[in-house]
């Protein structure tokens, strides 16, 4: 395939004019600043409880982009030692403005309370729903694992 052939496929104006209309809605770009970053966990959070984790949601596709412009520059400004998964699940839960009840799809809040308090551990299998959840290693969630976790 060359490259006219490739070029050919996209209707530039048609492009031009839904982004234009995307971004005067959501302005979607690299995050650059915590005014940025605070606006693109707010349009993620948004962007969750429309589709959650239906990947065939129109919206999925979306909220892969800004989670993945989220991660990136949570790797970059927040990157942390490990620490209790305890602490990591509270830190992350704070970075992000979310309640106890926002993790209700993951496990009921009964269940998440005592986690937070220090009366229940991270199970494997939660730990690997909780870091798809939040987009980071599992690792961040497992007691003794010790690596240099960023998210």
């Amino acid at each position: 395939m060359n490259m006219q052939t490739t070029e050919s496929q996209f209707d530039m104006r048609q492009i031009e004019a839904s982004w234009q209309a995307l971004d005067a809605m959501v302005h979607l770009h690299p995050i650059r600043s915590e005014e940025d970053y605070d606006r693109m966990v707010a349009l993620m959070n948004s962007l969750l409880d429309a589709a959650g984790d239906d990947e065939d949601h129109p919206l999925s596709g979306l909220l892969d982009l800004v989670s993945d412009l989220v991660s990136k520059y949570e790797q970059e400004h927040y990157a942390i030692e490990a620490s209790d998964p305890r602490e990591a699940l509270k830190f992350l839960m704070d970075a992000r403005g979310l309640k106890q009840e926002d993790l209700s799809a993951i496990l009921p809040q009964g269940n998440l309370s005592a986690i937070l308090s220090g009366r229940r551990k991270i199970s494997a299998t939660l730990a690997g729903k909780l870091a798809k959840f939040f987009g980071v290693s599992p690792a961040l969630f497992v007691p003794g694992s010790n690596p240099k976790v960023g998210f």
